[in-house]
């Protein structure tokens, strides 16, 4: 527990992580201000000093989490001709099911104000889904390059639906569904499989 009068360093991070293991360990229905900051080990009265409420704090958790995915997807085009293609759109397409997991994303769901204020602030331009797609289809744009994709491979098409089918399995999945990896990873076969290398390559596969 930190003294009275103590400034923790990066606080924030601090109560979201402690909230993530929260709902790892118990699920959304025991997530409160008590049980965020027991997690943390800090004073009872630290969440309500940083945010308005727990409706803000799980809107604030949810943004940065799809923040910090962005950040991760603006280095994808940088690792073109690394890897193979499946394995550099899978690996981004479970950090986003990891950084932004279908428990928050379930969580801000149930709570209207929570998100009411995650849809403000993408509208208002927080990186989120939209930033994610288009690091892709800018990925996938310099595997064609390096000749590794087909020339005739619609990118955005293809980002569209890596980005699009995270985000549906974030908002639809819930307790005794199947696992959201899986299904990423078969999707992310069936399109490498099908878009392949440029003619006379090999096509890519895992």
């Amino acid at each position: 527990m930190s003294p009275r009068g103590v400034t923790m360093p990066d606080v924030r991070e601090r109560l979201f992580a402690a909230a993530e293991r929260v709902l790892a360990r118990e699920g959304p229905g025991a997530l409160t201000s008590r049980a965020i900051t027991g997690e943390a080990g800090c004073a009872k009265g630290m969440l309500h000093a940083h945010f308005a409420g727990l409706d803000e704090f799980v809107a604030d958790l949810c943004l940065d989490r799809f923040a910090r995915t962005a950040r991760q997807a603006e280095e994808l085009p940088g690792r073109a001709g690394e890897n193979t293609v499946a394995e550099n759109l899978g690996g981004i397409a479970l950090a986003l099911l990891d950084s932004a997991g279908p428990t928050i994303a379930g969580l801000a769901m149930t709570r209207p104000a929570a998100s009411l204020r995650v849809r403000q602030a993408m509208e208002a331009g927080a990186p989120g889904f939209s930033a994610v797609q288009e690091a892709i289809a800018q990925y996938l744009a310099a595997e064609q390059r390096l000749g590794r994709l087909s020339g005739g491979t619609d990118t955005g098409a293809v980002a569209l639906a890596v980005a699009g089918t995270v985000h549906h399995l974030l908002m639809a999945s819930w307790s005794g569904a199947p696992d959201p990896r899986q299904q990423v990873e078969r999707l992310v076969a069936m399109l490498t499989g099908r878009v392949g290398a440029a003619s006379g390559d090999v096509p890519d596969r895992e």
